[in-house]
């Protein structure tokens, strides 16, 4: 079912299936919404609790008026556990979603049994990524937002696998033109704040995961490895013949490896 909560003083759109004492949240990434999930979580467990929702600033979910930090996000993700009475789920982020899983865990590492961080990194932004997220926010406000995606989202996978996702990706596309751009340049504002969170994943106080792909144009090979030199703490997956999306490209293999960890 499908609902909306006021969190942190916005309107939040809820997605949710499922019953039982596990809670599984889903968090999508940049220039998504909860419907990225939708054919995912149909591999997880009918037997627990799975909660997808918009975050700040995208689809249906209201926004801070400049910048919807990490920290912000965090904050709403609190409010809506609290309200649905769910004590320590499983967080599964993808690429953004990770961010904000991550901050989560910083701020409230009591609140959850453990972090899956999907095409995700643990570091900040470079001075130069934060100049092009800058004209990204100009791009954007300029009434550029579905051109920006049309070049980002066929990006976000492996090559190999454009054709076959091609549904998906005009899906994605299309979802993409319901985007305030207001709400999305506040998005972008939050990707550049973030801090960097190697240190409280080196020795994380809960089970983390990394699941990469081998081919992930926005996070390659020599990330992965600095990535996972950084974090021996954690596990560490590289899935073949996948992009910046494992989890709709090799749907499958990503769901086993969430549900054995979870296990």
């Amino acid at each position: 079912m499908e609902y909306f909560v006021t969190c942190n003083g916005i309107p939040v759109h809820v997605s949710e299936t499922g019953k039982g004492d596990k809670a599984i949240i889903l968090l999508h990434g940049y220039l998504e919404t909860l419907y990225i999930w939708e054919e995912f979580r149909s591999l997880l467990p009918d037997s627990s609790r799975i909660v997808s929702i918009d975050l700040p600033g995208l689809g249906l979910t209201g926004s801070d008026p400049y910048v919807n930090s990490m920290q912000f996000d965090a904050k709403v993700l609190l409010d809506l556990l609290d309200k649905l009475c769910i004590m320590r789920p499983y967080i599964i982020g993808h690429s953004m979603g990770g961010y904000v899983g991550q901050r989560f865990l910083r701020d409230y590492p009591g609140r959850l049994a453990g972090l899956v961080n999907i095409n995700s990194v643990p570091y900040a932004d470079d001075p130069a990524k934060q100049s092009d997220r800058q004209k990204e926010i100009d791009f954007i406000l300029n009434g550029k937002l579905v051109q920006l995606a049309q070049i980002a989202v066929p990006n976000m996978y492996c090559k190999d696998n454009l054709r076959k996702l091609d549904e998906k990706i005009t899906e994605t596309l299309e979802i993409c033109e319901m985007h305030d751009p207001q709400g999305v340049a506040a998005v972008v504002r939050g990707l550049v704040s973030r801090d960097d969170n190697v240190d409280i994943l080196a020795s994380p106080q809960v089970p983390v995961m990394f699941i990469h792909g081998d081919s992930d144009v926005y996070c390659p090979i020599a990330k992965i490895d600095r990535i996972m030199a950084d974090l021996p703490g954690c596990n560490h997956v590289v899935v073949p013949r996948t992009g910046h999306n494992t989890f709709i490209e090799e749907p499958a293999s990503t769901a086993a490896l969430i549900l054995d960890f979870i296990q």
